[in-house]
Order: structure tokens, then C-alpha cells, then sequence
């Protein structure tokens, strides 16, 4: 014979027929006797008075009031806040605009704003990815706007024409200005560097600029030098270089180009004017709006400013120290020196370059402060015209 199985429910109907039939002459025996407390059995009880049946259905346990819910006007902010730009803020940027929002309210924690987008379904989870280990960089501090900027192209963005735009970004290192975002037909060496005489013409030069190794930022030439960075060097600008493979140590501008492709690639633009609207909406918006966490949740625009060194109406000339030996690079990209020739390299043609002795017989070649490499002229090459080529 099966063991009969008795509800919760069906145990409360008991109940409350035993109590009106008086079975139990004692409401403590009574409740004793369903092994609930006398607390319990008057619940029961008064529901049933009050409801019926119905009161002994299961109630909610939900309370009447909760005073520490968030607001819903406060929700509101939130959602609006998430959904009405191209790049949507995340919880430590929200929790920041509302403060200036609501300066009355004590904002939401970070748990509870990430809580109330995901209940709207406006999160959406990454996957994860194994980090790297970060690499010692060789890079001097930066302190200060305008010590360094940083340069990439974002890839490449397909038109909704079928071409092509490729995004030259540059960006201030410490104050996360973003200066421009140039929608071009290619990463040709002409019209980057229109692009920074613009920029430089309307903020400045910077100390420094950090690339990565692509064209047209760097090259296989002695020092990695390309033509643009001769530029940059003539104009008192010292390149820097990321490792290949490296990313991580331009970060924050890996981090910025994320951000703009979420916000100005899909829709694709119909033409390379409507995808620059996108870019000049998306610097704005980057720049005065949105609030960066390293910068105690302020935009950039408000650490920001313009550098002293104006962009010169003339490249000026390269100074060397005195005990450096200065020659002049002939188109064939060679220099005539100590009865021979030393190749240093073809985009150097008409640039003077310095030699330093640094030991017997062994000279440092250096263009400006970049070190392109050494010579050692008892290694040399010909016999009636000695020949050297640069070691690195």
C-alpha cells in the first residue's frame, strides 16, 4: 500500500477543519499537534476569517516597502543613459552621470546599476580572453599633456558604397584628448602627414609620439625611421615604437579604438563624409561628455591643454653635441668618411647625421636622438674604396 502524500495545503485545510469542529479542546495541543507553532496556527486561522480559502494559499514574501530599492526615476536615468549614445557608458560612467543628474541622490552602487541593466537586457557578456603579460617597457613617464601622443590607424571600416575608410587616430597620452579621427582613403604617407600638420598647426608639437610598426609609422630602414618620423624628428619630435605583437603597450589607445568602432562602424555610413560626421560626433562625445575613470570619472577636456612649442613656419636643423662628427647623407644614401663610405639609408638623403666614437676603431651612428646603429672600421668591405654598412 502506498504511503499517502499529504500537501502543505491539504495539512492547512486539516488544520483549520479540526479548529472549527473543536477536536482540540487546547489551541496549543491543536498546533502541537501539526507541528507548527502557536504563531503559525493563528496566521492560518486569521487568513482564513479574513480570506477564506484563498488566505491560505502561499503569500508573497515580498515586503511592503523597501526604502533602500532604487528609484524608478533614477532606472529611468540609467536606461536612457545606456541606450541614447553610440558608445554606451558603463557602470563606473553611469554611476558618474548620475551624480551630476540627481546631485541630491546618493547614486547607485556599481552592483545594482549592472543589476538594472542586465534586467533590461542591456548587457551583453564577453567572451574571456587570457591576458598577456605586461611588458617592460623602456618608455620614459609621462607626466604631463603633450609628453607623448599616440597614432594608429583603426584597421579598416567598409562603406556601405563598397569603399573603403581607414581611420588615422591620434590621441594625448595623459590627458586621453582625443585630437583627431581622420576618416582617409589609405595610410599613405602624404595624407597622414597633412593631417598632423593640421593637428599640429591647431595644438601644438608634442615631446613624443608612439606608433606601431606599420606603415607609414615605421619601416625596416636603420632605426625603423620612415619617412614620417624623419618628419617628426626634424621637427623635434622623438618616435617611439611598440614591440610587434605588443598592443598592450599602447593600451590606452587600443582601449579608445574599441570604443569608436562600437560607436561610428554599424550602421555601415553610405559615404566617407557621413562616416566623418560619425568620427567628429564621436570626438565631441568623447572628449566633453564622456567621463574617463583614470581621470576621476572627468572628461579629458578638462585636463587637457594646448603645447608651447608651436609647429615652425621652417624645419629648423638638427643639433648635435660638439664631439659628434656631422655629415651629410648623399642621395645614394651613403657618407663619405674616414677614406670610405658608410651607408646609413636612402630616406636620410640630404639629412645630416652625427657620428660618436664610443671605442677604438667603433663609431655610434645617430640621426637626431635616434640611434641607427654602429660602425667598426676594422671591419670593412673593399679594397680600394673601403665600404662599412650599419650594425645593429
Amino acid at each position: 500500500m502506498p504511503w499517502r502524500t499529504v500537501t502543505p495545503m491539504d495539512e492547512k485545510l486539516l488544520f483549520i477543519a479540526d479548529y472549527l469542529r473543536g477536536n482540540q479542546k487546547n489551541f496549543t495541543q491543536l498546533c502541537r499537534l501539526y507541528c507548527i507553532s502557536r504563531k503559525t496556527g493563528y496566521k492560518w486561522v486569521s487568513r482564513y476569517e479574513q480570506q477564506g480559502m484563498d488566505g491560505l494559499d502561499e503569500q508573497s514574501r515580498r515586503p511592503r516597502q523597501s526604502p533602500l530599492r532604487t528609484p524608478y526615476a533614477i532606472r529611468q536615468a540609467i536606461i536612457e543613459l545606456r541606450t541614447g549614445s553610440r558608445s554606451p557608458p558603463g557602470a563606473k560612467k553611469l554611476q558618474a552621470m548620475l551624480v551630476k543628474r540627481f546631485p541630491h541622490e546618493t547614486p547607485p552602487s556599481l552592483t545594482t546599476i549592472y543589476t538594472i541593466l542586465h534586467e533590461a537586457d542591456l548587457v551583453r557578456p564577453r567572451k574571456k580572453r587570457s591576458r598577456v603579460m605586461p611588458y617592460a617597457q623602456p618608455f620614459s613617464p609621462v607626466q604631463a599633456p603633450n609628453e607623448l601622443w599616440s597614432v594608429d590607424y583603426k584597421g579598416q571600416m567598409k562603406l556601405a558604397n563598397g569603399r573603403w575608410c581607414y581611420p588615422l587616430t591620434v590621441m594625448d597620452h595623459d590627458s586621453r584628448y582625443l585630437l583627431g579621427c581622420q576618416g582617409l582613403e589609405g595610410p599613405t604617407y602624404a595624407a597622414t602627414r597633412d593631417q598632423f600638420i593640421r593637428l599640429f598647426r591647431e595644438y601644438g608639437l608634442p615631446q613624443r609620439i608612439r606608433s606601431d610598426n606599420g606603415t607609414p609609422f615605421a619601416s625596416r630602414a636603420a632605426g625603423g625611421l620612415s619617412r614620417l618620423s624623419v618628419w617628426w624628428v626634424r621637427l623635434g619630435i622623438r618616435p617611439e615604437r611598440i614591440e610587434p605583437g605588443k598592443p598592450q603597450q599602447n593600451g590606452r589607445h587600443e582601449r579608445m579604438h574599441r570604443t569608436l568602432k562600437h560607436a561610428t562602424a554599424k550602421p555601415p555610413a553610405p559615404t566617407l563624409a557621413v562616416q566623418q560626421r560619425r568620427f567628429d560626433e564621436f570626438i565631441h562625445d568623447y572628449n566633453v561628455n564622456r567621463p574617463h575613470e583614470a581621470l576621476g570619472q572627468q572628461p579629458p577636456v578638462t585636463h587637457y591643454r594646448s603645447s608651447p612649442r608651436e609647429y615652425p613656419a621652417k624645419l629648423p636643423e638638427l643639433d648635435y653635441p660638439d664631439y659628434y662628427q656631422r655629415y651629410q647623407v648623399r642621395s645614394s644614401g651613403v657618407i663619405y668618411s674616414h677614406s670610405g663610405q658608410i651607408y646609413v639609408s636612402h630616406l636620410l638623403q640630404g639629412e645630416t647625421v652625427g657620428l660618436e666614437e664610443v671605442d677604438d676603431g667603433v663609431l655610434d651612428v645617430y640621426y637626431g636622438p635616434i640611434r641607427l646603429g654602429y660602425i667598426d672600421l676594422q671591419d670593412q668591405r673593399g679594397r680600394s674604396c673601403p665600404y662599412w654598412t650599419l650594425k645593429v
